[in-house]
């Protein structure tokens, strides 16, 4: 019915209209042309938004044909100019609509009487229906010979002959919209095919265009429920399984596709044995993909090795080499070193050009390589020569992988400008992929990396404004349901949580401990870690270090093994063992510096410094002082800008002499110098509004403008003081217990 309406419209668009809507009808008549059928309230909606006028015409001239006679519907198809009788009309024989119509008046021809008369049925109760009120809320049926009238299937039929197992074949589904309205009226094949290949695009692209995963599985159901053996059907399934972590669905559909594509023969090979191999070992393959993406690395072990038996039989040396790279894969997501078989990979890949392969092998070797310490330019190096073979081959995919990756990389070295840059280069990227049906490429795992990673950089200057607005688009490109969602719901806690440490809100930074948990075991055990011993809970703290520490050694987490250790550090100044956090930090240094995390080293000099002026050495922390101050202030977040020149401070007035209720004995030059510092601290902690930190800023302050006479200055930082002491009515901690 609605191909009908569509000739309608093209033919009411002879009147009058203005450009603007023209230009719009004209690009509405295509997927009016290729779409599943649309109710009539829907269909009149659609075009009322482009041109009223021309829906109000559609819609009298309806109503004349469905409330007056068989003849009626005749004389419309009788007057309606074709391309090739009338050369004044709007639709040119070489044109889409044009062909169309054709097409359309051709089948019409062929109809006998009686399937013109249920056609004209048809056209009533597509009318009328649209008017009827539903009883009981429920949707008045088609009629079941309504199935017949898809004049677009009819080709070479005999006007006066009906097929009626053709007329049981085609697929009772339509409504395929993000609407998610019930589904009425009968959807061709064409129709089906059109549908699963738009949703399948859409969840690759942009899944928020897409069906909701609920509405879509009905839509799927109801199609397979008339057409079981449709594989592309079963396929489609199998991505929307994937997209709700559904593991018995999903594996249920893939291996159904892959039994319905052997029966089928669509495998794209002339011989059957060979088709048959083909799409075993495939189907194993897949099976093997899908368990490793659900962390099942012992059944996706056992899927891999009959795989690779397979292809072994077949001699397929493309299917080996998918399997090899899936398999050094397999062994990274184990935790085990798989940098081998990585390089045979590549090795392998570039032997049987397959850039695609060779390049994912090389940027897994920059993964590897900078998880064990190598040099920057070696990784940069070797994905600039990556790049060069995404863009010669034009894979838009990796180019947006090997961005976020230098991102990734960048950000672990500490270089938050480099890092910057290259998110924002990811961002402003045009994509080299087709832009179908609307969808813009901005809903990969690379950007949702890329804004991630911008989301925390803001948060670390404190720019908690622009956090928010970042982490809203990605709930709004990433909803809850969709498959990369954890990872700004990961960033998103992660920066709720360090602000209220910040703040020292630690009540509300408590439960976040657990959602944190939910999604990375091991960043909620050191967030709990760091909950404990800020509530001065230090022996429950220590346990959970310890262990943590043990697993991350074991997984070869590097990044995390030197912050528990500066953790660690930080419970031994509480019990006042300064000289036992010696040997912790300056193992968590050396560890910084063979990975070259310049970012964590400048931190460990930071608690090193800290250390050896609580054992009474300040110029030798002065000294070490200056070597981390340059990366932090230029790299490192807004509250490490401010520790490091309150402990600068903090150096200086021991330097100087300087003791507490007692005057004339300072350097005053150097006690100047650390009220600039002061100063400095001082404007770091206002922008995160650290008011502990602050706190300590104007105690330090009010001795230093005592000591040197400043009465003034000193009663207003003393006032300063006395109000944030009361405002936070917790007792400040010694100044040997924290940094």
């Amino acid at each position: 019915m609605c191909s009908h309406a569509v000739a309608l419209l093209y033919e009411m668009t002879a009147s009058k209209i203005t450009l603007p809507e023209r230009r719009r009808l004209n690009k509405l008549i295509l997927p009016l042309q290729q779409g599943p059928d649309l109710t009539l309230g829907q269909f009149l909606k659609t075009v009322e938004e482009c041109c009223p006028q021309t829906a109000y015409a559609v819609k009298l001239r309806l109503h004349e044909m469905a409330d007056g006679e068989l003849k009626d519907m005749e004389y419309f198809f009788s007057t309606l100019p074709t391309p090739f009788t009338a050369f004044d009309t709007e639709a040119y024989k070489t044109s889409v609509v044009g062909l169309f119509m054709r097409h359309m008046l051709l089948a019409y021809n062929k109809l006998s009487f009686s399937q013109v008369y249920k056609l004209y049925k048809s056209l009533q109760h597509y009318y009328h229906s649209h008017y009827a009120k539903p009883m009981d809320g429920q949707v008045p049926a088609l009629v079941a010979d309504d199935s017949e009238m898809d004049l677009t299937s009819i080709e070479d039929t005999v006007g006066d002959r009906v097929d009626k197992e053709e007329l049981d074949t085609p697929l009772h589904e339509s409504e395929l919209r993000s609407d998610n309205t019930p589904s009425r009226g009968p959807l061709s094949q064409k129709q089906a095919e059109y549908f699963l290949a738009r949703q399948a695009y859409l969840l690759k692209n942009d899944e928020n265009k897409a069906l909701k995963p609920a509405a879509l599985q009905e839509e799927l159901n109801n199609m397979l429920k008339f057409n079981p053996d449709f594989a592309e059907a079963h396929y489609l399934n199998y991505l929307n399984s994937m997209r709700v972590q559904d593991i018995f669905l999903s594996a249920h559909s893939l291996l159904h596709y892959f039994d319905r594509l052997i029966l089928s023969g669509n495998d794209g090979k002339s011989n059957g044995d060979e088709g048959y191999g083909r799409s075993l070992r495939y189907a194993a393959l897949n099976l093997a993909s899908l368990h490793c993406r659900f962390g099942h690395y012992q059944q996706a072990d056992l899927a891999l090795q009959e795989a690779i038996r397979i292809a072994q039989e077949s001699n397929d040396h493309v299917c080996l080499q998918h399997c090899l790279s899936w398999l050094y894969t397999l062994e990274q997501m184990k935790g085990s070193d798989s940098t081998v078989l990585t390089e045979d990979s590549v090795k392998m890949a570039a032997h049987f050009c397959l850039p695609y392969l060779a390049s994912l092998g090389i940027q897994s070797l920059v993964q590897q390589g900078a998880t064990q310490g190598k040099t920057a330019h070696k990784l940069m190096d070797a994905l600039k020569d990556t790049d060069i073979l995404h863009w010669k081959h034009s894979l838009s995919e990796l180019i947006e992988i090997s961005l976020a990756q230098t991102t990734s990389i960048w950000r672990m070295y500490g270089k938050s400008t480099m890092s910057l840059q290259q998110a924002q280069l990811l961002l402003n990227m045009s994509s080299l992929e087709p832009v179908n049906f609307g969808v813009q490429q901005n809903n990969t795992e690379a950007f949702a990396v890329v804004l991630c990673h911008l989301a925390e950089l803001h948060a670390e200057q404190g720019l908690y404004g622009a956090v928010s607005e970042i982490i809203q688009h990605l709930k709004e490109q990433f909803p809850p349901h969709t498959q990369h969602a954890k990872l700004w719901m990961l960033c998103d806690l992660k920066i709720q949580f360090e602000r209220h440490m910040n703040e020292g809100k630690y009540h509300l930074a408590e439960p976040l401990v657990t959602a944190i948990t939910a999604l990375n075991q091991l960043e909620g055990l050191y967030r709990k870690a760091q909950v404990l011993k800020a509530v001065n809970r230090s022996t429950e703290a220590y346990h959970i270090l310890q262990q943590l520490q043990a697993r991350c050694e074991k997984t070869k987490c590097t990044e995390m093994v030197i912050r528990v250790m500066l953790s660690t550090a930080e419970l031994h100044w509480e019990s006042s063992g300064f000289s036992t956090a010696l040997p912790v930090l300056l193992q968590a240094l050396a560890l910084a510096r063979q990975h070259h995390l310049q970012s964590l080293a400048s931190e460990t000099i930071l608690h090193l410094a800290f250390t050896q002026l609580m054992l009474g050495v300040p110029e030798q922390a002065l000294n070490v002082l200056h070597e981390a101050v340059e990366p932090i202030l230029a790299h490192r977040a807004v509250m490490d800008k401010g520790c490091a020149m309150l402990l600068a401070a903090r150096c200086q007035m021991a330097v100087a002499g300087f003791k507490p209720n007692r005057q004339g004995q300072a350097d005053l030059r150097l006690a100047a110098s650390a009220l600039d510092t002061l100063n400095e601290a001082a404007a770091y902690f206002s922008q995160l509004n650290c008011k502990e930190r602050l706190r300590d800023v104007h105690y330090l302050q009010a001795q230093l403008h005592r000591s040197l006479g400043q009465i003034l200055e000193s009663n207003k930082s003393a006032m300063l003081f006395r109000l944030l002491d009361q405002e936070l009515q917790s007792p400040a901690p010694p100044v040997s217990m924290r940094l």
